[in-house]
């Protein structure tokens, strides 16, 4: 097969919200993450079906080289897709992991992470989100996670 036959990626899949106040309620939860606040992430972007969280550099953030550590690539990741996951609940519900696996690619050394993550399919109860995940634009990681939706009793 030569380049030209090659057939092009699939698309991401087009989603409509349950609630149209999805991105505030995001970002409410958002606000409420301490893991993600202690890290220093930031949401840099809330779609329906799709999030970017930011992650600047520091040596909070950093391990024993100089690298960002694994664990603050798979939390930004972890949260990426639950969030991605979360935008198109219904307005009672939030999110919990169900798993999720990581593969590095390269050392993350940089300045900035983001994980950008698209949900590539939305059930009632699990969804299934990738997240792609880059240091100064260049990919450093990916995960693939499940995300199950719980009911709010608060």
């Amino acid at each position: 097969m030569t380049t030209s036959d090659t057939p092009p990626p699939p698309s991401q899949p087009t989603f409509a919200p349950a609630d149209d106040g999805y991105a505030d309620r995001v970002r409410a939860s958002f606000g409420r993450q301490g893991m993600l606040s202690t890290l220093g992430a930031e949401l840099q972007n809330v779609g329906p079906g799709a999030v970017v969280i930011r992650l600047p550099y520091s040596t909070a953030v950093g391990q024993q080289q100089g690298y960002f550590h694994g664990a603050a690539i798979g939390a930004i990741g972890d949260s990426a897709g639950g969030y991605a996951s979360l935008s198109l609940m219904p307005a009672d519900s939030e999110v919990v992991t169900v798993e999720y696996k990581i593969n590095f690619i390269r050392p993350a050394e940089g300045a900035v992470l983001i994980a950008a993550g698209h949900v590539l399919r939305a059930g009632r109860s699990l969804t299934v989100a990738r997240v792609d995940i880059s240091c100064d634009g260049r990919d450093v990681a990916l995960i693939q996670g499940t995300f199950t939706r719980v009911t709010l009793t608060r």
